[in-house]
């Protein structure tokens, strides 16, 4: 008997698996009665159906762990996101600290990074590191006190507050402390004028004979019955000028037979062509236009920037050019540019630049400065 029989029945017979089909073996004597056949196919099910989830069973754990191994080996690193900013009470004079020096560690070093003009700083955990294991982050800068946070790495935002460090009011104790007013931020923007040239007039006819069968001869009218004809001209305005209001018109013959195939000004907007299809009498175009100079010229703008504590803030848009801050010191008016290096002898100057490219400008004062 096979590893699937079932224990005998002396009356109604023998459940015997063979050949992975259940069979019943019974004394020809004593032939099993339905209960019995019915019996044996229960038996049979069960016992096929749970070597079947046995090897389903085997089969999704094996699944599992080969999935727990590409996914581990595939992993991204966490990332920590942060800022650095001024501890003050006051939420408007806890600025951003760029170039702060960052030291992160959990047992073994992690790594370096510094701060962006924002105050913005991304650190990158090794794979190893996990959520909420233990993190020791450092944060130095010149002007501040050495600030150390014990942390957990999670997905949150880091925020850390240094406390600045005492400044001396004036670099030099025998020299009176310098007064800053009326600080205002002076930049350029590139303005377009246009000078008015004159107008420009040119008629032009597209000539055919109307009632002529097309007969499948392009170009036709529109339904393909009548022989067309497809007529250009082209207008310049002129080195250094531009169209404006380009426009065709249709002033005599058989206008209502006519289409404007094409109206094309050219991308410097110098040249302007025209294409006409006529399927039927001589026809006469009017073809109008102003003529412009475009001239291109440099407009001061000035704009005032928000002072919190001893930092002087600005924003300027993308086009700005040239800025410079012109402000009083001690009552004399002076006007400082920036520059491409953001020099100011009174004060220290960062730029940040925002995603739609306009700029953001700090500037904190040097010790010998103060606001008034």
């Amino acid at each position: 008997m096979s590893n699937g029989s079932i224990k005998p029945s002396e009356s109604e017979g023998i459940c015997d698996l063979a050949g992975g089909e259940w069979v019943i073996e019974s004394n020809p004597a004593n032939p099993p009665s339905w209960n019995r056949v019915i019996e044996c196919s229960v038996e049979a099910s069960t016992a096929m159906g749970n070597e079947k989830k046995i090897a389903i069973w085997f089969l999704v754990a094996i699944v599992g762990v080969v999935l727990i191994i590409v996914l581990v080996h595939r992993r991204q690193p966490l990332v920590l996101k942060g800022t650095v900013l001024r501890q003050d009470s006051d939420p408007n004079k806890q600025l951003p600290i760029g170039d702060v020096e960052i030291t992160a560690s959990n047992g073994v070093g992690i790594g370096n990074f510094k701060s962006d003009p924002s105050g913005f700083f991304r650190i990158t955990l090794p794979k190893r590191l996990r959520r909420r294991q233990p993190v020791l982050l450092e944060f130095r800068h010149k002007d501040y006190e050495h600030l150390t946070l014990h942390d957990f790495v999670g997905d949150k935002l880091y925020i850390a507050r240094m406390v600045p460090l005492p400044q001396q009011t004036s670099a030099d104790p025998h020299r009176p402390v310098a007064n800053i007013s009326n600080a205002r931020v002076r930049y350029s923007v590139k303005a377009t004028t246009e000078a008015n040239v004159g107008s420009t007039v040119k008629t032009f006819q597209v000539t055919n004979t109307g009632n002529m069968p097309c007969d499948n001869h392009p170009p036709c009218s529109p339904d393909g019955r009548w022989k067309a004809v497809i007529g250009n001209t082209a207008l310049d305005a002129g080195e250094g000028n531009e169209f404006r209001n380009a426009r065709v018109s249709c002033i005599a013959g058989p206008c209502p037979f006519t289409r404007i195939e094409q109206e094309d000004l050219s991308q410097d907007h110098r040249r302007l062509n025209v294409s006409l299809r006529n399927w039927s009498d001589t026809t006469t175009f009017l073809l109008e236009a102003e003529v412009v100079r475009p001239m291109v010229s440099d407009l001061v703008r000035e704009s005032y920037p928000v002072i919190f504590g001893r930092a002087l803030n600005f924003s300027l848009p993308p086009a700005a050019e040239g800025p410079s801050i012109e402000a009083e010191i001690d009552g004399e008016a002076i006007v400082f540019p920036l520059g491409p290096n953001l020099f100011l002898r009174w004060a220290d100057c960062h730029l940040g630049i925002d995603k739609d490219q306009s700029k953001t400008y700090r500037c904190e004062l040097k010790s010998g400065y103060q606001f008034r």
